[in-house]
């Protein structure tokens, strides 16, 4: 590599010493907000907001003092405490990667915080909603920001308790309560790959601290087996396959809460640990990264296709995410020469997608709630904010030019083309399938002809809803360009990432990025002749194989139960059956052989002397025989 990823030098003073505080406010917000319960119900929501934003201020605060550095100082520690004598102590490491999720963090969670005051105004339970918020904003940070792999452990589990609570919020709905245990479970089996590879790295380096993980030169099995496991809880987290079924029922939650955890932040935590773990994944082409770009390519095609059959507005979007974190993983598989376009589209994504999930959210606002696109039609005549704002976000995540994902999606297709041509051709025919879902979601939410119920009265959303959704739209617009246009964020990643051989150079006319293009003005054409200009049908059609195939989520679930959840089951009936029969049934049997053997035994206390007096005769005869046997020999 061009450039050595920078060393890590202790930190005191200055906004990056009290960088804790980013931790701090948010979780101060959630204590008081779950502590004093009911009686901080009438500004409760205004903690929550400025809570957020004070850690956004200091997070913007920290990046300016960072980029004060030289770049071979960009890497400062701030040491905490000692958290387990001998093993690890708590630490929080600010440098260019960690930094540039905690702006999208808290910067993008500041604005849905917003978002949600109007969108949740009429929620009796809107207090109990914000501290959920704030925790999970506060756990996403710490997972982030530490140094090393227990505390970004911690910070992981968090979220994952954040995602429980908030999925399931409205738990009076029995499918909210068994998404977000769902989502629970599901996410446990990832977790189970990263803690078991935590052990490994502690056994193998004797070390959990990033600071002590430098490139292997080599990959070995251990190594290999540190970076699956690795990969294995990247893809519970970021619903990757094959752990994404979780994704699509986790829409049964509060539209913010699909905004923030399901598409600005939490599932892209998996992309983060494989950046951050980068280790395990070098030298480039090693079986792990391949691995990782696998899942990837799979998985951007899987979502895509999933997308392409949805009619809820919000689980066309949740397949968009999945497929969308497909290309950053692909990316992150990449190396260093994919590190910063998939970083990049992390946080391009984070913009145009939270202003797509906020958008449906101000559909729904203005529609009863209806989820339905079937029972759309024509909104942007009563929505033009919300409509002017989602088709930013729509150009963006096409890869319109110019606009955000024209740059950053077309980076990881263009080096993945160079780096693994077969997985880079099927990233391009993902992106076909991608505008053609999201113009059919486009077409049938805002065009044609009205299709709703006679008591919906569509409306624009309250300014409090709608001025989030221009700040995202203007992210959405112009960010990509300012981070890949002269490697901006590649360099400023390098010394955390380090830097490829050779710089790439943004190409409009390459083959790779006409050909995505093309296959997107194609997808753009086939959606405006299905459902732009004719009529779109208020009820579901039956459908090809293909269509059932994709509404049912690629059978996910039905394969799942099949390989996990049913043999599972006889496993542990079987251990149950084993459990009752054996070891208890030798523990019972015994006690019961030891209670028999009392009561006969009790038999002999008779209670009359001239019966012991006869059975200490016969007990003496019996011993003095057996003596004089014995001497006789």
């Amino acid at each position: 590599m061009e450039s050595q990823i920078a060393e890590i030098a202790q930190h005191t003073g200055g906004v990056i010493g009290v960088s804790w505080l980013l931790i701090a406010f948010p979780l101060v917000g959630a204590v008081i907000l779950l502590v004093f319960g009911r009686s901080t119900n009438r500004w409760g929501h205004l903690l929550g907001v400025a809570m957020s934003l004070a850690s956004f201020v200091v997070a913007v605060l920290a990046f300016f003092e960072l980029i004060g550095f030289g770049e071979e100082e960009r890497r400062r520690a701030v040491h905490l405490y000692e958290f387990i004598p001998g093993m690890v102590d708590m630490g929080l490491l600010i440098d260019p990667l960690s930094i540039s999720f905690a702006l999208l963090i808290t910067g993008v969670g500041s604005l849905i915080h917003i978002y949600s005051i109007g969108y949740m105004s009429h929620d009796e339970h809107r207090r109990r909603f914000f501290a959920y918020l704030n925790l999970f904003v506060a756990a996403m940070l710490l997972l982030v920001l530490a140094d090393n792999f227990v505390g970004l452990f911690i910070g992981w589990e968090g979220v994952g308790l954040a995602s429980y609570l908030l999925i399931g919020f409205w738990q009076f709905k029995p499918s909210a309560a068994v998404a977000a245990k769902k989502a629970f479970v599901v996410n446990r089996v990832g977790d189970f790959g990263l803690l078991v590879g935590m052990f490994l790295i502690w056994t193998t380096f004797g070390s959990l601290a990033f600071q002590d993980l430098k490139p292997i030169t080599s990959e070995n099995p251990t190594t290999l087996a540190i970076g699956l496991l690795l990969l294995l809880g990247a893809c519970g987290k970021s619903a990757q396959l094959p752990l994404q079924s979780w994704l699509l029922d986790a829409m049964e939650g509060p539209t913010p809460v699909s905004a923030l955890i399901h598409a600005a932040t939490m599932v892209t935590a998996g992309v983060y640990l494989v950046v951050r773990s980068g280790a395990f994944f070098f030298p480039e082409g090693s079986g792990a990264a391949l691995a990782v770009a696998i899942v990837g390519a799979a998985t951007l095609l899987a979502g895509a296709i999933i997308g392409c059959a949805k009619d809820d507005i919000k689980k066309g979007l949740a397949g968009s995410t999945m497929s969308q974190i497909g290309y950053m993983m692909l990316g992150a598989g990449l190396g260093p020469a994919g590190y910063a376009f998939a970083i990049g589209h992390l946080i391009t994504h984070g913009f145009f997608k939270a202003d797509l999930f906020l958008g449906a959210g101000s559909v729904m606002h203005g529609m009863n709630d209806e989820v339905d696109m079937r029972k759309y039609g024509g909104l942007r005549k009563f929505m033009p904010l919300t409509f002017a704002t989602f088709f930013i976000g729509y150009l963006a995540i096409i890869g319109f030019p110019l606009l955000s994902g024209y740059f950053t999606k077309d980076g990881i297709i263009e080096t993945a083309v160079h780096h693994q041509p077969i997985l880079g051709w099927l990233a391009v025919l993902g992106a076909g399938i991608t505008g053609f879902y999201m113009s059919r979601m486009v077409f049938m939410t805002f065009f044609g002809e009205k299709r709703w119920a006679d008591d919906a009265h569509p409306h624009e959303s309250p300014s409090v809803m709608t001025v989030p959704l221009m700040i995202l739209s203007l992210g959405a617009l112009g960010l990509g360009a300012w981070l890949v246009l002269s490697n901006t964020l590649m360099r400023f990643l390098g010394p955390a990432v380090g830097l490829p051989a050779e710089l790439p150079e943004f190409n409009p006319t390459s083959t790779p990025g006409l050909a995505t293009l093309a296959l997107v003005a194609v997808g753009v054409v086939i959606a405006w002749m299905r459902y732009g200009r004719v009529e779109v049908p208020s009820v579901q059609p039956r459908g090809s194989f293909l269509t059932t195939f994709a509404r049912r989520d690629l059978y996910g679930d039905a394969l799942n139960e099949s390989l996990v959840m049913r043999p599972g089951q006889w496993l542990t009936r079987i251990a149950v059956f084993f459990d009752n029969r054996g070891i208890d049934g030798l523990v019972n049997g015994l006690a019961a052989g030891i209670g028999g053997s009392s009561g006969r035994l009790r038999r002999l206390q008779t209670g009359f002397a001239r019966t012991y007096a006869l059975s200490i005769l016969i007990g003496a005869a019996l011993l003095t025989g057996a003596l004089l046997l014995v001497g006789n020999i």
